[in-house]
Parts: structure tokens; sequence; C-alpha cells
């Protein structure tokens, strides 16, 4: 697992309350982030079925879609494995 090292500056109303809620430790920290990437794969998934439905084409077929998913998956596996 890699080491990332974050400062936060918040107001200080916020930083007092934060430790209260469970924040911020690790895990929650680790599941914040997870949260804002899900967000954004799901942002750019409803943009990009914005821009196909603008074009007014027929859908794509459902193989095409999944090919398209795996090779999406494939380039993020191999972005997270470590180089050999």
């Amino acid at each position: 697992m890699t080491k990332l090292e974050v400062r936060l500056d918040l107001p200080e109303r916020l930083a007092r309350e934060a430790p209260a809620a469970g924040l911020p430790t690790p895990k929650a920290s680790r599941e914040m982030v997870k949260d804002a990437m899900r967000r954004r794969a799901a942002q750019a998934l409803l943009a990009g079925a914005a821009r196909a439905s603008a074009t007014g084409r027929n859908s794509l077929a459902m193989i095409v879609i999944q090919s398209e998913v795996n090779a999406v998956r494939r380039e993020r596996k191999a972005k997270s494995s470590p180089a050999a």
C-alpha cells in the first residue's frame, strides 16, 4: 500500500468538530477518497451518456459497451499494478 500524506487547512470550528465525528482517521480518509472517486466516475459516465444521447445516433450494442468497460478495467488494473 502506498502512503500519501495530506494536510488540511480547516476552519477552527470544523477542526474541533471533526475528531468527534470520527475524522480524520486513516480509514475515514480512505473511504472519503474512494467515495469521491466513485462520484467522479458516475459523473463521467452520466456525462458520456448525455453526449451520446445528444448525437442522435442509435444506442451502442451491449457487446460494444462491455468491450469498452473491459478495456477501461484492464487499463486501470495495469496502472495500479506494481511494475515488474
